[in-house]
């Protein structure tokens, strides 16, 4: 069972949903937080009930589409308390959009955050890790990196392509004391719908059906922490729509049939 106590982690996408619920409870173990996400406002209300709760918390705003600045983005995170025991990839954005009709400016910024980022973040940081005798390194994909799903084009890609990354990092790493803990949501109470981007670029700025239905997103940090702590190679967080996960692993045609079938908004 991995401690939490005086760790210091780094969470992006920390200013609502999943990272912001996480960071609360990583708080109350008095980590050492570090909180990463687009909305400085928002960072900073989170910043300061952490501290509440009893973490060291520090905030570094920031858009992960911008692949160049990323370098300097983590030499300042790790400046903060002179290392880094766990990075927690968490943002992301969705979409809702066919795949012809997406502009391609979309696909590229969704990879550009959805996994670019995190693999550049992880060239930098994995070294230091080492270093510093071993680290943590989890990762916010979907069940839609388990198979294509309609309106998802580029998403359901850049979450596929997390899993061959950092399977590949946990391979590679795991001898010298890095661990990958994929987390691997279905429908949890977040923006992430009403955020995700329309085929031309613009937000969808609604909260769909499914999303609503989820469970909350500190029901599911719950269950993230336990993963985090016994560093589990991936843990499913959501409700009934993981059947589909196993329904594709064991009955690979049934689960085509049934993808072709929703009507996704």
């Amino acid at each position: 069972m991995q401690s939490i106590k005086n760790k210091t982690i780094w969470i992006t996408g920390a200013s609502s949903g999943i990272g912001e619920a996480c960071s609360y409870l990583f708080a109350a173990e008095s980590a050492n937080l570090i909180l990463t996400a687009t909305r400085e406002e928002q960072l900073k209300k989170v910043q300061q009930k952490c501290i509440e709760l009893g973490a060291k918390c520090e905030i570094l705003p920031f858009d992960l589409s911008e692949i160049d600045r990323l370098d300097t983005l983590t030499d300042k995170a790790l400046s903060f308390f002179g290392k880094i025991d766990m990075i927690f990839h968490n943002a992301g954005i969705s979409q809702r959009g066919k795949a012809v009709e997406t502009d391609f400016s979309v696909d590229k910024k969704i990879m550009d955050v959805n996994f670019f980022a995190p693999v550049k973040i992880t060239k930098q940081l994995l070294p230091k890790m080492i270093e510093n005798g071993g680290g943590t390194i989890a990762v916010t994909t979907s069940i839609s990196g388990r198979f294509g799903f309609p309106l998802r084009s580029a998403y359901a890609s850049s979450k596929f392509a997390l899993y061959g990354f950092f399977e590949t990092i946990n391979a590679e790493y795991y001898d010298q004391n890095i661990r990958v803990v994929m987390i691997c949501p279905g429908r949890v109470k977040t923006n992430i719908s009403y955020n995700a981007l329309e085929a031309d670029g613009t937000k969808h700025a609604k909260m769909d059906d499914g999303q609503a239905d989820g469970i909350s997103a500190e029901k599911a940090a719950e269950k993230i922490i336990r993963a985090i702590r016994t560093q589990k190679p991936e843990v499913l967080v959501g409700g009934k729509e993981l059947l589909m996960v196993y329904i594709k692993r064991f009955f690979p045609g049934l689960a085509r049939k049934m993808v072709r079938k929703i009507k996704a908004t």
